[in-house]
């Protein structure tokens, strides 16, 4: 099914019959991904006496609840209320969900012992300036990602001055395909969250940051339309599916 839609003041057409999912999704297995020191989610039939809410369990409904962590278990996507003092939620922060993207691939550079993610590689690997999102995909790419364990392994972080090249391009969203933009153990300086919503010195309040996601080595660097789907939580992050489309 094709769909014309106005991106930017100009008309693209895309095949909605054709999505690009790049979002990890979430369960209560050992193989979802985690981040931040905690264990794997936990999805449970509700017990109330008796009662089971599992239809193997005799129930006429499965009825569970879910216990997880939005930053640590999956693609989340987070407002500038992550970092702020004051309370800011996600489900007011995205008022809009179809963008102009540029996936672009990146390989960091080991610095003092850490693998960051320069201004330079940015720079390199961005074609197109003008988008209003950037879906970041680091080297090595493979689907471990999917599943990885990242907890104390010090991942590759984007740097200070890439994050603020991107706040400075009027880039509004970024995605990218790692627990965080920044490194694991930072003090709490979180230099890149900062610098691309420019925080505290004029925050932008409807940008947002997309951790955690996974792009496939079967869709190549260029532009794109970006539907980001964001679980309507008053919450400074929420569960996420970014869907990209290809251009027609």
């Amino acid at each position: 099914m094709r769909a014309t839609l106005k991106i930017k003041n100009k008309q693209v057409t895309v095949n909605l019959s054709k999505p690009l999912d790049i979002s990890i999704p979430l369960s209560a297995e050992t193989k979802n991904p985690l981040a931040w020191y905690i264990d794997k989610p936990e999805i449970s039939p509700v017990i109330m006496g008796d009662w089971v809410g599992s239809v193997e369990n005799g129930a006429s409904v499965n009825f569970n609840n879910i216990q997880f962590n939005p930053h640590a278990h999956g693609t989340h996507t987070e407002c500038v209320g992550h970092i702020s003092r004051e309370f800011n939620s996600i489900h007011e922060a995205l008022k809009e969900y179809f963008f102009s993207a540029e996936v672009v691939t990146v390989t960091s550079r080991g610095i003092n012992g850490d693998e960051v993610i320069t201004k330079e590689a940015i720079e390199k690997s961005l074609k197109v300036m003008n988008t209003q999102a950037i879906v970041i995909r680091t080297n090595p790419n493979s689907a471990s990602k999917r599943s990885k364990k990242y907890s104390n392994t010090n991942w590759p972080y984007l740097a200070e001055d890439a994050a603020q090249f991107i706040h400075d391009l009027g880039i509004e969203h970024l995605l990218i395909d790692l627990p965080s933009v920044d490194k694991e153990k930072d003090e709490g300086a979180l230099k890149a969250h900062k610098a691309f919503w420019n925080y505290p010195k004029a925050p932008r309040f409807n940008s947002t940051i997309t951790e955690f996601i996974y792009v496939p080595n079967s869709i190549k660097d260029g532009s794109y339309l970006l539907n980001l789907q964001v679980a309507n939580f008053v919450n400074d992050a929420a569960p996420s599916r970014p869907v990209l489309y290809k251009f027609l």
